[in-house]
């Protein structure tokens, strides 16, 4: 099995936005994807792209992608973020997740970072397991705060 792996193009974000989608439904949030694909492309390309997003493609069809941004550490300096890391379903254990993790760091580094980070759900231990085995440290220390839509209104609004 031949895997590509390229640079998203505009025409690749409903595909991507599909794989984001399927994620969601893994993830058992099958309803928290609010983006759409026009959000992807106006995000995603032109002078001030938010994002970078490669593609794996096997027999010309897109079956995975990994999105990542920069970030700045007060320790560290520059870093990466590793958003996501997707592959559809019938695609995992064959490579392609490994050729988009490998793209990723390598391009993270020509960008000088020195560190790329990435959350990864407590209960997915195969990717813990994949993370680890390509030299990954998974902290059970830190934990991910947020704020959704409605918490920072009512955060602005607060009396």
């Amino acid at each position: 099995m031949s895997i590509k792996i390229r640079e998203a193009k505009k025409e690749d974000m409903n595909q991507v936005l599909n794989l984001i989608k399927e994620l969601a439904v893994f993830e058992k949030e099958p309803n928290a994807v609010v983006i759409t694909s026009e959000d992807l492309i106006n995000d995603g390309f032109g002078d001030k792209s938010l994002f970078s997003c490669f593609v794996a493609e096997v027999d010309n069809r897109i079956v995975g992608m990994c999105l990542g941004y920069p970030r700045y550490s007060t320790w560290k300096g520059p870093t990466m973020h590793l958003e996501d890391l997707i592959v559809t379903k019938s695609q995992r254990g064959k490579g392609v997740g490994y050729a988009l993790f490998s793209h990723f760091i390598k391009f993270s580094n020509k960008k000088g970072v020195r560190r790329i980070e990435w959350a990864v759900l407590d209960w997915n231990i195969d990717a813990i397991n994949f993370y680890k085995s390509n030299g990954a440290t998974v902290s059970r220390e830190w934990q991910i705060a947020q704020m959704n839509e409605l918490a920072i209104k009512n955060f602005i609004n607060k009396k």
